[in-house]
């Protein structure tokens, strides 16, 4: 079997693959501070709660976009499941070629994504992860990575409202009953949720206008991507599993032995 990490600034979202199917997800929040041995008794647990052991975990690949969790993680496969994790890192096959003016700078989780889009919707496809920063990425019909917009996320923008103005409450992020709100805690579900909807349509509107692709494909990823996707027909397809499905795809594309399909 293979497990596959996403560590991102909300959280850590793991996949156990066997062969092509998913078999289980789960996830741990990234935000407390762990050491190599929590890492790796939580990651077990978390694998036997969902009928999995340990031991058939012949190999693991981890993107992250938190940089101070890496030590500990990586020394918790390493000590562990006795796992030399693979990274997505310059330098390792994706499928696709990023075509920006600094390609180090393009988020692991940005390049699995538009990795994932390309190879199972195919190009040109735009990649909108909805995460703590919404991303919106371009893969052209030859699987160049040619541009990227970052918004902040819904979730972040929430956070913003309640922590910086005193009288706002934390609220439940959810579309409320009409857009014409009547009291303050649907007028800020409306405010991020419809303001969300409108930034996403005319970002996607605005790259097929100046790309010129009318035939371009609009992919949605990210936790809180399923209440968007269904509000606008500017998405195609809401994928709840694409990071988890690209960090498999750029796994295969490895010169490495693969994990044992036979558990």
């Amino acid at each position: 079997m293979l497990l596959v990490v996403d560590v991102g600034n909300t959280n850590f979202t793991f996949g156990v693959f066997k062969q092509e199917k998913l078999e289980a997800t789960f996830r741990i929040t990234t935000k407390l501070q762990r050491t190599s041995d929590e890492y790796g008794i939580s990651i077990r647990e978390m694998l036997a709660h969902n009928g999995i052991s340990y031991e058939n975990v012949k190999d693991v690949i981890i993107a992250s976009v938190v940089p101070n969790v890496m030590h500990s993680l990586l020394s918790a496969f390493i000590k562990y499941f006795d796992i030399h994790p693979v990274v997505v890192e310059p330098g390792i096959k994706t499928g696709i070629r990023i075509a920006t003016e600094n390609p180090r700078q393009i988020g692991a989780d940005r390049i699995v994504d538009a990795a994932a889009a390309y190879e199972l919707y195919g190009g040109p496809v735009f990649v909108i992860d909805f995460g703590t920063g919404t991303t919106y990425d371009l893969v052209d019909e030859t699987g160049a990575f040619v541009s990227g917009v970052t918004a902040p996320g819904i979730r972040t923008s929430a956070k913003a409202l309640w922590e910086d103005a005193a009288k706002l409450p934390e609220i439940e992020i959810r579309k409320p009953g009409s857009i014409l709100a009547k009291e303050t805690i649907s007028s800020m579900q409306a405010g991020l949720i419809y303001g969300q909807i409108g930034q996403t349509e005319y970002i996607v509107n605005q790259t097929k206008k100046e790309t010129g692709y009318k035939n371009l494909k609009v992919i949605a990823t990210g936790g809180l991507g399923t209440i968007i996707a269904n509000e606008t027909n500017t998405i195609d397809i809401y994928d709840p599993t694409l990071t988890l499905q690209g960090l498999r795809l750029i796994y295969n594309k490895q010169n490495r032995e693969k994990p044992n399909t036979s558990q």
